[in-house]
């Protein structure tokens, strides 16, 4: 079994279907545009021959994520919570500006959380998220069911480490 599939990014594609021609398994579709992952061997060959650099080889399973020291742990939340802000504020706001700067600290909270790990839904600090959430989180607008479920259904790749 493969350790990649393919994923096409509509956005990207240009229909020039290439990756009809070269896939060994038929698992490329332009009907619909989306790659059958049970079909996919994860040779690559259709990402090597889009034109357009739509399709990318993913990996089934994400390694662990490094360990971050609590001092590290506290000033991604600190900032996190300072782009959070931001984001807020900027809602507030009359005009184009104030959209364009709500966007902008919205994408570079997202890149904080990426980079931080906890958006890989499979990682110890995704769990460990859900976890403080559930505990520190109130109120009826928090989906504290959603969460709850989310912490049943993934499957964690890494031992759960309590560092908070």
């Amino acid at each position: 079994m493969a350790e990649t599939y393919a994923v096409r990014n509509i956005r990207l594609c240009t229909k020039d279907c290439l990756c009809l021609y070269v896939c060994p398994t038929g698992a490329t579709d332009t009907e619909n545009s989306v790659i059958d992952t049970d079909r996919c061997n994860g040779c690559g060959a259709c990402a090597a021959a889009c034109p357009s650099m739509a399709i990318s080889m993913v990996p089934k399973a994400y390694p662990p994520q490094q360990p971050k020291t609590i001092e590290v742990i506290n000033a991604l939340r600190s900032l996190a919570q300072r782009k959070a802000q931001a984001e807020n504020t900027a809602a507030l706001l009359p005009g184009k500006l104030a959209a364009a700067l709500e966007k902008s600290n919205r994408i570079m909270l997202e890149d904080i959380f990426r980079e931080s790990g906890y958006m890989l839904p499979q990682s110890a600090t995704a769990h460990q998220l859900l976890e403080d959430a559930l505990i520190h989180e109130t109120g009826d607008a928090f989906p504290a069911e959603a969460c709850r479920a989310l912490l049943k259904s993934l499957d964690w790749n890494e031992m759960i480490d309590n560092h908070s």
